[in-house]
């Protein structure tokens, strides 16, 4: 499917009209989500909200919002009001969203036109989108294999060409790591730049939603239409809350090649070697850069994320909506509910949270965390003195088989590159680099640029350059 930039082109010069792409968006997904499983809900109404766009670019073309007609599909733990709003979890399966979320509001006065809803790990836990209350994804690139998680319906969607762009959430690489595994452009702003409010909260201080789209033009226009404070969200950011980052015609890259050496596959590292050598013929610098703490971030994430799940999930006993069992005495309602309503993901980190904040364990454990986040925050912040971005590949493999991570920690070693941003809340881009073969088949494999606080507009300049004018 074209980007969106190319279907508003088209739009505006009346060679292809909304309700055109909005048919052929609900054709691709009658045709192949029946074996990829991108989508939870499919909004068969979205036609005549086409309908009306299309008649609104026949009347005044260029004058019409950024995304008039563009069709999007929306991860299930954003809320649309009047939609099923699941995370993917037994426990909300029947819940209707009563508010759309900040994001979603701006999304529609900018004319977005949402297709339907995407699967997801149960509540934005998981690496694979194998954790949904509601059966897994498949990969479009190879239906053998995950699309990453947590955003992986929202990855699917964009992969198979149902729609030319989706929203995801990135709380450890939720948007990056599916976007790497779909061969998809993904971004996570810096933290605060995007509204939360009538976001499914799993990590309050690591959650950004962000978009996966085809081209980075595409995610730097779709961000600044959702970007901004709101009266509704507290932590949100002004734009002269950080200083300006600069934009250059060349940069000097930093590379953290001791954080590479374990775990990574030999053939994503030929290609990332590559994707050096190029920046390089472009007339960029790269140098080697120290990141010890970096290595730490893992380790602390895991500590820091499932204290917040712990507490965010409180929310779901039984009472207040969602699945409510049947108990003699309150307690048995709590018990039942929960354990019936979640699934094991998050059963763990529920557990792991509560344990790493009760009385005896908080200081040994989740305040360690916090000042290892502390101290990455003052190491990015010396890195980012002496580099102006910071280059990662994505993950360390490519999109492994289906049922292939039963180790929850095998698992969580896929997001070794993407949990460090989230801790410090810096912005960070993905996008494709090259493939890798597998079982006969070139998989697609992601390059992450990480800026500094603010600097999402260096990230979509840089992006532009390097992956936009050569794909």
């Amino acid at each position: 499917m074209e980007t969106v930039t190319e279907l508003r082109a088209k739009f505006i010069a009346g060679t292809y009209t909304p309700t055109e792409a909005v048919e052929h968006s609900l054709q691709v997904i009658k045709a192949q989500d029946g074996e990829i499983h991108a989508f939870l809900d499919v909004y068969e109404d979205a036609k005549e909200e086409a309908k009306l766009a299309t008649a609104e670019y026949a009347k005044n073309g260029q004058e019409t919002p950024a995304l008039l007609g563009i069709p999007f599909a929306l991860k299930n733990n954003i809320l649309v009001k009047g939609r099923k709003a699941t995370g993917s979890s037994k426990i909300l399966e029947n819940y209707t969203a009563v508010y759309d979320a900040t994001i979603v509001k701006r999304l529609k006065a900018a004319g977005a036109i949402f297709i339907g809803a995407t699967n997801m790990d149960e509540f934005a836990m998981g690496g694979s989108t194998e954790n949904s209350a509601f059966g897994p994804t498949k990969n479009p690139v190879d239906t053998l294999r995950v699309p990453g998680g947590s955003s992986g319906g929202s990855a699917a969607a964009v992969a198979m060409g149902a729609v030319p762009a989706a929203i995801g959430t990135d709380t450890g690489g939720s948007i990056r790591q599916p976007a790497s595994y779909c061969g998809l452009v993904g971004f996570k702003p810096t933290y605060g730049a995007v509204s939360r409010y009538g976001l499914m909260a799993m990590g309050s201080s690591l959650d950004q939603a962000g978009p996966l789209t085809n081209s980075v033009a595409d995610v730097e226009l779709i961000h600044n239409v959702m970007a901004g404070q709101d009266d509704m969200d507290a932590t949100t950011i002004s734009d002269t809350t950080y200083p300006k980052v600069e934009i250059k015609e060349t940069y000097t890259f930093g590379v953290p090649k001791h954080f590479l050496a374990d775990g990574v596959d030999e053939d994503v590292l030929k290609a990332f070697d590559e994707h050096i050598e190029a920046l390089k013929a472009a007339g960029h610098k790269v140098v080697g850069i120290e990141l010890p703490l970096f290595e730490q971030g893992l380790a602390a994430y895991y500590i820091v994320m499932p204290a917040e799940v712990s507490s965010n999930l409180a929310r779901y006993d039984g009472i207040r909506y969602g699945h409510s069992a049947k108990g003699d005495v309150l307690l048995d309602i709590y018990e039942k509910s929960r354990a019936e309503g979640f699934g094991a993901e998050v059963k763990r980190r529920i557990l792991l949270g509560t344990h790493v904040l009760s009385s005896g364990y908080y200081d040994a454990y989740y305040g360690k965390a916090e000042l290892v986040r502390k101290k990455m925050r003052a190491e990015l912040a010396k890195v980012f003195a002496e580099v102006d971005i910071i280059l990662t590949p994505t993950a360390p493999t490519p999109a492994f088989k289906l049922g292939e991570k039963s180790d929850p920690l095998a698992m969580y070693r896929q997001d070794i590159f993407t949990v460090p941003v989230n801790l410090t809340g810096v912005p960070a881009l993905t996008f494709p680099m090259g493939t890798v073969k597998r079982d006969e088949k070139q998989l697609p494999v992601g390059v992450q640029y990480i800026a500094p606080h603010g600097g999402d507009a260096r990230l979509f300049a840089i992006g532009k350059k390097v992956y936009d004018e050569r794909a």
